[in-house]
């Protein structure tokens, strides 16, 4: 894997190997662009996975770890000794260093993770947080045709999701079938991109039986006027059908392909990142 939405597993995937430290961001004050419990794995040569800044502080947890000794907690930034290594955003950082972190502790969330599972990491002492948890990585269920499907495909791939397309035009869909073979968990996105909108009906209603944290679909207000009303006819409540998302996506009336699925997915990406256990 690889993208935004791998890289929240990257580091905890390198320390679950013999040899690999990990640090992990256990306190935050002021702001940061990385979140609380953000992770980036030392590797014996010094390389690093995962990413925590700008590249100083990566260098200076690569020195910390290859000087081992006993897990410790240090402080970056304001209020840090380190007079000699400053934080761009002014703020301060807590990070647990590992040298020798737990590897079956991390392969035993991994396993979770890879069954689209919550999980949690404890982090042992002298961490201030208890532990690191951990959610199933972004999946994007596509349904559709053409140019936006295709294009939202793509965009999704190079993001880090996990793509996963039923095309109209390659035999994957039938009109009128109920997709009732696939699963959709509280960490899939769920989208319609079809011109013909009859194609909608049926998967709209399994839709709507999963737990999809998001369900969009694209289409003008004629369209989405007579969604709801065939929805509401099929016995959906109008609190059920307000779960489609519809217009889809941050820029209204975006027509271009590319606009469309840019759009969309940052949508997608916020609300996905909004239910993260450590998103503040």
């Amino acid at each position: 894997m690889s993208g935004t939405f791998a890289d929240d597993h990257a580091a905890l995937r390198a320390a679950s190997q013999p040899g690999v430290g990990l640090c992990t961001i256990v306190n935050i004050e002021g702001s940061f662009s990385r979140r609380l419990g953000a992770q980036l794995a030392v590797h014996a040569d010094g390389s690093v996975t995962g990413s925590l800044a700008d590249g100083c502080l990566e260098q200076e947890l690569a020195r910390e770890v290859a000087t081992g000794g006993d897990r410790r907690v240090i402080r970056y930034g304001a209020g840090s000794p380190k007079i000699d290594f400053r934080l761009p955003c002014g703020g301060g950082l807590d990070i647990l260093v590992d040298p020798a972190p737990d590897n079956v502790a991390s392969a035993a969330v991994l396993a979770e993770l890879e069954q689209r599972e919550e999980a949690r990491l404890t982090l042992p002492d002298p961490s201030p947080l208890g532990e690191r948890r951990f959610v199933p990585q972004l999946r994007l269920l596509l349904f559709g045709e053409g140019p936006e499907l295709a294009a939202m495909a793509h965009l999704g791939a190079a993001s880090g999701m996990a793509v996963e397309t039923h095309g109209r035009d390659d035999g994957m869909l039938a009109l009128g079938q109920v997709p009732d073979h696939l699963t959709a968990d509280r960490w899939t996105a769920v989208v319609l991109l079809f011109h013909d909108h009859e194609w909608e009906r049926a998967i709209l209603q399994w839709a709507l039986t999963t737990p999809a944290f998001m369900i969009g679909a694209q289409g003008g207000a004629p369209a989405r006027a007579a969604r709801e009303a065939e929805l509401v006819a099929l016995g959906f409540a109008p609190e059920q059908v307000a779960r489609i998302a519809s217009p889809l996506g941050t820029v209204m009336h975006s027509r271009e392909p590319l606009g469309l699925a840019l759009s969309a997915l940052a949508s997608i990406s916020g609300e996905y990142e909004r239910r993260h256990p450590h998103h503040a």
